[in-house]
């Protein structure tokens, strides 16, 4: 039978995940949120969704929803994660949870406490792009990894836009280049220490971000994020024999690897999968038991600490220290 899924709240990015959770085999969405219940019932009409509920504590009473997806601004994730766990419900927040990790903790020992799961929504995780690469640098393929650069930016021209509202948690670190220190948490562990400046805009926000970060085994990484720069999307890992380059290495929409060597240039493509879908099936299956949830407490936890770091080395303009 397959999972039931809510939606809290009408957000833009709904689109993504409803696309994906429609060609998922194990889950269906059934209901959705809106602050306003006409505003609720026409999204609800509009995308084929069975109820509309006129507040998002109505949608946590819904006994016939399993499990939510949470889209609303940063500044609720925690909030309104920890009230729907707290209800029964199982919980796919989109990233990033929070930029404080007692937050993080917090919101997984609340779901520990009511016996329900919780994932961090990083959807490039399950891409199998995203696999392929691990898979290649498992096998060698560059050598002994020594540098990490990833990239990810647009501009956001709307003063109005959530993302850069301070009240919200907004910024450019949080947006997009959260993207960017997961993967390179992916490739290399916790980061020992951090570096970051920052350039800021919106209502206070950090419109341009950029840093570097020390992994263990004398790993560097250069990472930068913006919400003022033109579009970009890159990682590359480099190693001593050779480089992996990809171009499309978060949204996954067009899945090619180049491996760059001394000898020369090599095309990998991977097949195009909707990494929303991947992410809701495979929530969906653990919350069955069918299969373990891919990212947890242990991720969301290192994520929320680099992030938090992050901050205060742009802040401090000093070096931070990472412990546990």
């Amino acid at each position: 039978m397959p999972v039931t899924w809510g939606i809290v709240s009408t957000a833009n990015i709904n689109r993504k995940f409803l696309a994906g959770a429609r060609e998922a085999q194990n889950a269906e969405v059934v209901a959705v949120a809106s602050r306003d219940l006409a505003v609720a019932r026409g999204y609800a009409a509009a995308h084929g969704i069975e109820r509309a509920h006129g507040d998002y504590d109505a949608l946590l009473a819904d006994s016939a929803v399993e499990a939510l997806y949470i889209p609303l601004p940063n500044s609720m994730h925690v909030e309104w994660t920890v009230r729907a766990l707290a209800a029964g419900k199982h919980v796919l927040c989109e990233k990033p949870l929070s930029r404080r990790a007692a937050d993080v903790e917090h919101a997984f020992d609340v779901a520990e406490r009511e016996g329900r799961l919780l994932m961090e929504a990083f959807m490039y995780r399950h891409n199998p792009q995203t696999a392929r690469l691990l898979e290649l640098l498992a096998d060698g393929a560059v050598g002994r990894v020594r540098m990490i650069r990833a990239a990810f930016s647009f501009v956001a021209r709307d003063p109005a836009n959530v993302r850069l509202r301070a009240a919200l948690d907004g910024g450019a670190l949080m947006d997009v280049g959260c993207y960017c220190v997961s993967g390179a948490r992916l490739i290399a562990g916790e980061p020992l220490r951090v570096g970051a400046e920052q350039a800021l805009g919106g209502d206070g926000v950090d419109v341009a971000f950029a840093a570097t970060l020390r992994f263990p085994g004398d790993v560097l990484a250069h990472i930068d994020a913006g919400l003022a720069l033109a579009e970009r999307e890159e990682l590359e890992v480099t190693g001593d024999e050779g480089s992996l380059f990809l171009g499309d290495p978060w949204h996954c929409i067009e899945p090619v690897i180049e491996l760059r060597r001394a000898d020369g240039v090599r095309r990998i493509e991977v097949d195009r999968v909707n990494s929303y879908r991947l992410e809701v099936e495979n929530l969906s299956a653990a919350i069955r038991g069918e299969a373990p949830p891919l990212l947890g407490r242990d991720d969301a936890l290192g994520q929320a600490r680099a992030i938090e770091a992050l901050y205060a080395a742009a802040e401090r303009g000093e070096t931070v220290e990472l412990r546990d």
